[in-house]
């Protein structure tokens, strides 16, 4: 099913700067610094423009709650921690402060501020998140302008004084005391300020009492902590005396109502920079958190809106944005196990509709992944990376519903370098290569794969959410679920993304896959793949050295001899024996059988050469092999399994022998690569070989007909195979290892018995069935045995005898039971012939009348019973009931798959009776009721016609 869903740039438009590309970096560089000295761009410098570009989160929305209310004189928190990530926001929340609290313009021209003040923005469920803060729910109609402090730690240095107009300002204290009032308020610190020590507590306090309201903002405090080494008196003061001031500076804000605090530090160490940034820290986190409200202004559920806000203008059409969420939801809910578990909940579509139109995995890529990285910041790396994706994609005219990982434009080089750049050398061929070069190759010259550029959002995709965990140890790869995630649209099958990532990890060079079919995990690395290793070595094998001796010595391994008297695998027809064992002969790979008589003529002519010869002189047992022969359609696929399952074996061989360095992660994939090839291989085998081949004939006396092949398909289940050729065999009673001597009977007549000659040696029978195609092929010579046992019983078959001598039978019995071997000198005597041997050895014996009159119990032939575990009566010709019973009517069913043995016992044990009476009418009907589960197809119709006619039925009706 296509689906047609509106493009994503058909309802949401990027800001005028985004569509130009004339977004410029310094526009996601937030500098406090450069705000109080008005140098900072218009979206940073002008209030207005500020509060309208962003975007207000709960965080950031309470925080300036707060703000209003401390400077307002009605409550609020004396001293704010703003702790996040690496560009997550706390710069950013110190400038809406700055503009909050300044006041240069009315809070009404401020976006969002009114609600704030008014009190009508719920804040509940950030407050659930700090029980300690107290917010009141009273309007603040008049909000006090304040004085604004900013201490910047990356613009102030402790070792070199601030010129401040006729000022020199050496410290903390210095600075904020100028800044707060100028040379007056200066005075009053000034002796601190020039000897490097911390004013007190009360000095402090009458400092900031003077000049309040007033809000302290101080930024990247540890970046100027850590330059003070341990001991070291600086123009600044020392480390300690910095700290104290931390601590007298904190208490002092706790005494003065209508003054606060905030200060941003890094929320991890490995942010702090080094071990002086940690010991700076740890420290600064101690007396702060004495007195703090710790804040997190925005969060990761946040970030979003802050990117979305930036990029786009507000989008009005809410119902097409709810149309296309809805579409994806649907397509994620009706594929479920193909996607991650998250994607079943209603909450995702919500999450798809607020995120609208960047995929929700895009930011989980950037914010999860990417902002691990060490120099990526959470939100400025995220806008930056995102204005020049979007300018690209629009520019391109992408038509895709949503912006997802997988249409990401690394062919763009400004967007692909953005992200390049935060990682370790060396990813550059990477993208240029595999990314983008070889997975657009691949789609060229595959359409179905190209009409949805099926490779390169596979590609994409993986690189989003894997190049970051390059640098991590231990990590590795993004889930098949998550590939399929970043690049599906719905409407698209998601079969045309399984084919191109099979394609993709047989030919990228740097692209790794690890684990088992279906959880796979796929990543890039600068290093190239096993695979691409793995593809080099299979040009070292060759079909004759390599492939074809390790099918042979497979095959050897799942064809065990069985019921054959010897399995013969690849084997030159010089090689395999001529003599009365079954054997089966296994074709070579490059002799295979197809459905159609032109392509069968490889697999024909090479059986049909080994039925023919041994060697230089013919085979007189042609009725004894069986073949087995390869699928012409599966070879190719075995011979590409087969080098595959070589090239890891030696891959994992060198990696035993210390002669390829891989790390632990490689290794382990080679021994689960060459476990996963061995198990294909395994499977490839039985999908190859399962066609049996078995030579045919019809004849009759005196015209033998043209030797033709029956082909029979194996079930490619896993089992023995063996096991399968000798059911195969035996379903289709092309081996016979059960015979009813009337079978027997039939081929002796019409073979062997003539009128000079009715007697035949039993060895000669055998040796016939074995060496003549036409004939039944007995499985061993002991089903002959047995059925010739069977028989003796009978006067209906055939009589035996041990041999002649002196023109007589010896050993002659006809008509019971008796042990018979299969040796050279055994008879087999015609019954005819028998029973006038019979006659003149035993005279006929008068007919015993039954003891008791009415009992129509049937007695052998002179009151002999039949042996002991037989319940079956025979009833000779000449013994008569007394109760004259002139018809008789019976009915059986018959077991299709048994049918012809059951038949000839119903011949032997009971049709043979009633018809040995003199003047008996004996008539026989067959009735064949056949149901097929779904059609009988035209040839085994045609099949069956044709033989029906051919036998004389009298009716023969397909419905």
């Amino acid at each position: 099913m296509t689906m047609t869903l509106k493009p994503w740039r058909q309802i949401a438009t990027p800001r005028s700067d985004v569509l130009k590309g004339e977004v410029k970096q310094s526009e996601f560089a937030a500098d406090l610094t450069k705000v109080r000295v008005g140098q900072a761009p218009p979206e940073y410098q002008d209030p207005k423009q500020f509060f309208q570009r962003t975007y207000l989160t709960r965080g950031m929305e309470m925080l300036l709650r707060t703000v209003a209310e401390r400077i307002a004189g009605m409550g609020g928190e004396p001293v704010v921690q703003l702790q996040t990530a690496f560009g997550g926001g706390k710069t950013h929340s110190l400038l809406a402060v700055y503009h909050l609290a300044r006041g240069e313009v009315s809070t009404s021209e401020m976006p969002g501020i009114p609600p704030i003040l008014d009190g009508r923005v719920d804040v509940s469920d950030v407050l659930a998140e700090r029980p300690t803060v107290q917010l009141s729910n009273r309007a603040i109609h008049d909000l006090p302008k304040a004085r604004v402090v900013v201490l910047d730690g990356n613009n102030l240095a402790p070792s070199q004084p601030m010129p401040r107009g006729k000022l020199k300002v050496h410290t903390l204290w210095g600075e904020l005391a100028w800044q707060l009032g100028g040379e007056d308020a200066y005075a009053l610190v000034r002796a601190s300020d020039e000897n490097g020590t911390a004013p007190g507590k009360e000095l402090l306090t009458q400092l900031i009492s003077e000049h309040a309201p007033c809000v302290i903002l101080m930024d990247e405090l540890v970046a100027y902590y850590r330059q003070f080494e341990d001991g070291q008196q600086l123009s600044g003061g020392t480390f300690d005396t910095n700290i104290s001031f931390i601590q007298q500076l904190t208490e002092a804000l706790s005494a003065v109502p209508n003054a606060m605090l905030l200060a941003s530090l890094p929320e991890s160490e490995r942010e702090a920079g080094g071990k002086r940034g940690e010991q700076a820290l740890a420290a600064l986190s101690y007396y702060l958190n004495r007195v703090q409200a710790l804040w997190k202004p925005v969060t990761s559920k946040e970030s979003f809106q802050i990117v979305r806000r930036r990029m786009f203008e507000n989008i009005s059409d809410q119902s097409a944005v709810a149309s296309v969420c809805q579409a994806f939801a649907d397509h994620y809910v009706q594929n479920g196990g193909e996607f991650p578990s998250e994607t079943q909940m209603s909450l995702y579509v919500e999450r798809m509709r607020e995120e609208y139109p960047i995929h929700p995995e895009v930011f989980d890529r950037l914010y999860e992944d990417w902002s691990s990285l060490p120099d990526f910041q959470r939100t400025r790396g995220v806008l930056k990376f995102m204005a020049k994706a979007i300018h690209a994609l629009w520019t391109q005219g992408n038509q895709d519903p949503l912006i997802m990982p997988g249409n990401m434009p690394f062919d763009d080089a400004a967007t692909r370098d953005d992200l390049i750049y935060y990682l370790p050398a060396g990813w550059d061929p990477v993208v240029e290569r595999d990314v983008e070069q070889e997975a657009a190759r691949i789609e060229n010259e595959e359409p179905r794969l190209g009409s949805v550029q099926a490779c390169r959002r596979s590609t994409h995709t993986i690189f989003m959410g894997s190049a970051p965990g390059s640098v991590k140890s231990g990590i590795r790869g993004i889930d098949l679920q998550h590939v399929l995630l970043g690049m599906s649209i719905p409407g698209q099958p998601l079969s045309v993304y399984v084919d191109a990532l099979r394609k993709l990890r047989d030919r990228l060079h740097y692209l790794n896959v690890d684990g088992d079919v279906g959880e796979e995990r796929y990543w890039f690395d600068v290093r190239p793949n096993l695979r691409r290793e793995m593809e080099e070595r299979k040009k070292r094998f060759k079909d004759a050295e390599d492939i074809f001796p390790e099918v042979r010595r497979r095959l050897t391994e799942v064809l065990p001899r069985g019921g054959f008297g010897g399995v013969h695998v690849m084997t030159e027809h010089a090689d395999i024996p001529d003599d009365v064992q079954l054997r089966l002969v296994v074709l070579p790979m490059d002799a295979p059988h197809h459905a159609t008589v032109q392509e069968n003529a490889k697999a024909v002519a090479r059986a049909g050469n080994a039925l023919r010869n041994r060697g230089n002189v013919p085979r007189s047992y042609q009725n004894r092999l069986i073949f087995l022969a390869p699928d012409a359609n599966e070879t190719g696929r075995l011979r590409e399994h087969t080098l595959s399952y070589l090239a890891w074996q030696s891959i994992h061989k060198d990696v035993q022998d210390v002669k390829l360095n891989l790390d632990q992660l490689q290794a382990r994939q080679a021994r689960q690569s060459l476990d996963m090839a061995e198990r294909v291989l395994r499977q490839a085998i039985r999908d190859t070989y399962k066609y049996v081949l078995v030579p045919s004939q019809d004849a009759r006396p005196g015209k033998v007909d043209d030797l033709r092949w029956e082909h029979f398909k194996l079930s490619t289940t896993p089992g023995p195979l063996t096991g399968e050729v000798e059911k195969i065999l035996k379903d289709n009673e092309l081996v016979i290892d059960e015979w009813a001597p009337f079978h027997l009977k039939r081929q002796l007549d019409t073979w062997f018995w003539k009128d000079d000659r009715p007697a035949v040696k039993a060895w000669d029978v055998w040796e016939t069935f074995s060496k003549q195609v036409y004939l039944p092929r007995l499985k061993h010579e002991n089903v002959l045995k047995d059925t010739i046992q069977r028989g003796t019983s009978s006067r209906e078959f055939f009589g035996i005898a041990q041999g002649m001598m002196d023109g007589k039978y010896s050993g002659f019995k006809f008509g019971e039971s008796a042990m018979f071997t299969l040796d050279r000198d055994a008879l087999l005597i015609a019954p005819g012939d028998a029973q006038s041997h019979l006659d003149t050895l035993i005279p006929p014996s008068p007919p015993e009348k039954p003891e008791h009159p009415g009992d129509d119990t049937t007695h052998l032939d002179g009151g002999d019973k039949k042996p002991s575990g037989d319940n079956r009566v025979t009833t000779l010709p000449d013994t008569k009931s007394t109760v004259i019973k002139r018809a008789y009517h019976a009915s059986v069913e018959l077991d299709p798959a048994t049918a012809t043995v059951q038949f000839a016992e119903i011949m032997q044990e009971v049709l043979q009776h009633l018809r040995a009476l003199p003047g008996t009418k004996l008539s026989l009907t067959v009735e064949i009721q056949a149901e097929a589960s779904d059609s009988f197809s035209d040839g085994v119709q045609r099949t069956v016609r044709e033989n029906a006619k051919h036998l004389g039925f009298k009716t023969s009706i397909f419905e």
